[in-house]
């Protein structure tokens, strides 16, 4: 496998790490964090302007026709500025339903706006005590007049306090279907995250929803989707994870101790190519998981070599951040140094969307 960029992706990697690296550094993000919002729409309206928000989506809706290869250096410099925006849950999810599942008609009324960085969405999925398992969901939809009343509670909701539109799963009388609620009529108790990203808990009471797709027919879709967004963020991993080797290298060439540069010694010598070392393996794996997302037509396939990735990248996660902070003593834990809040980051994505251990069975159940 060819785990080089083209011309084209290089170039696209290179302008968002730019903009990135001028606009969006370390103290201006925790201007953002701090902020009521949470997010900033400068910052949104910029990443639309480069295209980013219509990269994975269709030409005939304004968007570039790109998938989850395309994403990767994008999602590689997120992970490496640590942007707290809701790309992932715009672009990486809620739209993506849209894209797989939506009427014509649905997805003339919604992507375009995505496309232009006019329309934020969530997806609403996860519940109390469904762990990863994407088909235990408790939410009702039932029939009322000409549409549908969505009654439940949905927990962690990625983007939900800044999203416009939400995709939502309830179980209807033909089973499990996705649904389309406008954030108006849903109740979002917003919080922010370990990893400071916003998020919330939704309850729906009867709240007025617009069927997405087919009904009783939105399981495949969903673990398609949720296997895109996995890829997205092994690749988002990879980028904190090179920002925090690359921290850490700079930090033992500069700490003194017994009056020679701590990255003198053998012994954290070999520490630091171990991390690199996690830092490689997990790069490959991320190329597999994007190159499946979007080229195997086997769903089980599919699944198993994104589960295979996030198996690995969830213990390079735990590895490279936890060393990073061994390595950096007890300052690497403080809120003024950006690699405690990539510590953060990467202990979160090796939960996200399935924790090694649920990967590990998912692997072992498709092979």
């Amino acid at each position: 496998m060819n785990f080089d960029y083209n011309e084209e992706q290089q170039l696209l990697a290179d302008s968002v790490r730019r903009f990135l690296a001028k606009d969006y550094d370390f103290e201006s993000r925790k201007k953002i964090v701090a902020s009521k919002d949470g997010w900033s729409p400068a910052v949104w309206g910029t990443l639309a302007e480069m295209g980013l928000t219509g990269l994975p989506f269709s030409p005939d809706y304004g968007g570039f026709g790109g998938g989850a290869v395309d994403l990767m250096g994008v999602m590689e410099a997120a992970g490496e500025a640590l942007l707290v925006e809701p790309y992932l849950a715009t672009v990486g999810l809620g739209a993506q339903c849209v894209e797989r599942a939506g009427s014509d008609a649905q997805k003339k009324a919604i992507l375009p706006s995505v496309v232009e960085g006019k329309l934020k969405m969530a997806f609403a999925h996860a519940e109390k005590g469904a762990r990863y398992n994407l088909s235990k969901v408790a939410v009702q939809a039932k029939k009322a007049g000409g549409g549908w009343e969505i009654t439940g509670e949905k927990l962690i909701v990625l983007g939900a306090p800044v999203a416009d539109r939400l995709v939502v799963s309830a179980t209807t009388d033909k089973g499990l279907s996705l649904f389309l609620v406008e954030s108006k009529n849903a109740r979002i108790e917003p919080y922010l995250t370990l990893d400071e990203q916003r998020a919330g808990d939704v309850s729906f009471l009867t709240a007025p929803g617009e069927l997405l797709g087919t009904e009783g027919g939105a399981l495949p879709v969903i673990e398609e989707v949720m296997d895109f967004a996995t890829a997205l963020i092994c690749a988002e991993a990879v980028g904190a994870m090179k920002f925090t080797c690359d921290t850490t290298l700079e930090y033992l060439k500069t700490r003194k101790q017994f009056g020679v540069p701590i990255g003198t010694f053998q012994a954290l010598q070999h520490r630091m190519v171990d991390m690199y070392i996690s830092y490689e393996q997990a790069k490959s794996m991320a190329c597999l998981a994007a190159s499946k997302a979007d080229a195997s037509s086997d769903a089980k396939d599919r699944a198993r070599s994104i589960s295979a990735a996030k198996i690995k990248i969830a213990d390079n996660c735990r590895h490279i951040s936890q060393e990073a902070i061994q390595l950096h003593g007890g300052m690497g834990m403080t809120e003024e140094m950006k690699v405690s809040h990539s510590f953060r980051r990467l202990t979160m994505i090796a939960q996200q969307f399935g924790d090694a251990e649920h990967h590990l069975a998912r692997f072992a159940r498709l092979s």
